[in-house]
C-alpha cells in the first residue's frame, strides 16, 4: 500500500487527516486512514479497522450495525487521538452487487454466512494485510484494537503490530438485525452481549 494523498478534513467528530492508500494512484476506491489530528505513534494507539458497508455506513440500513459502529469508532478516535482504517472490502469482501444478492437470500431465511457461501464465496472473505501495511506506514507498533471480531485480532498475530488491548464495540441490536447479531456471535465468534 502506497500513501497516495492526504488532507485535513473537519468532521462532526473533530478534525482528522484523511490519507488515501492504494497501489495505484488512479484507484477510485482506495483504503482511507482517518487519523486524529493529535495522533502520536509513540504510544499505543486506539485503532478501528472498519470494512466498508455502503448500506450501513451511508444509508443507515437497519440490517446491520456497521454505520453505528463507524460513528462510535470515529468518536472514540477523536477522543483518544486514535484512527479508523476504512477498508474497501464491502459485504465481507464480496462487493456490493453480491451483497445485495446475499440480502435477497436472507429474505428467504438464510443468515449472512449461509447467503455468502450459497453464492460461492467464503462466509467471510475479508483480509487485513492492507490495514497492517497502513499502520506500519504510520509508524505504529502497538495498538488498542476496537473490535468484537476475533479474526481481526488474529490478523495481527504474525505481524510487527502488537495488539496490547482488545476493546469491545457494542451497539444494541434492533428488531431488524437481531438474527445478524446472533450469526456474528454464534457463527463468527464475535464477542457480543446485549
Amino acid at each position: 500500500m502506497i500513501r497516495q494523498a492526504e488532507a485535513l478534513v473537519p468532521t462532526a467528530y473533530g478534525e482528522f487527516n484523511f490519507i488515501a492508500y492504494s497501489d495505484d494512484e488512479r484507484d477510485q476506491t482506495p483504503h482511507i486512514a482517518i487519523v486524529s489530528k493529535s495522533f502520536s505513534p509513540s504510544e499505543p494507539v486506539l485503532v478501528r479497522v472498519h470494512s466498508e458497508c455502503m448500506t450501513g455506513d451511508i444509508f443507515h440500513s437497519f440490517k446491520c450495525d456497521c454505520g453505528d459502529q463507524l460513528d462510535s469508532s470515529l468518536k472514540a478516535a477523536a477522543d483518544s487521538n486514535g484512527l479508523v482504517i476504512y477498508l474497501r472490502q464491502e459485504g465481507r469482501g464480496i462487493g456490493i452487487i453480491n451483497k445485495l444478492k446475499a440480502y435477497k437470500l436472507q429474505e428467504q431465511g438464510l443468515d449472512t454466512a449461509q447467503a455468502n457461501t450459497h453464492l460461492g464465496f467464503e462466509a467471510d472473505s475479508r483480509i487485513y494485510n492492507d490495514a497492517i501495511s497502513i499502520l506500519t506506514d504510520l509508524g505504529i507498533s502497538k495498538i488498542r484494537l476496537l473490535t468484537n471480531n476475533p479474526e481481526k485480532v488474529h490478523a495481527f498475530d504474525n505481524s510487527e503490530i502488537e495488539v496490547i488491548e482488545k476493546l469491545p464495540l457494542i451497539i444494541p441490536p434492533n428488531k431488524e438485525n437481531i438474527k445478524y447479531y446472533e450469526t456474528k456471535r454464534d457463527v463468527f465468534g464475535h464477542s457480543l452481549k446485549w
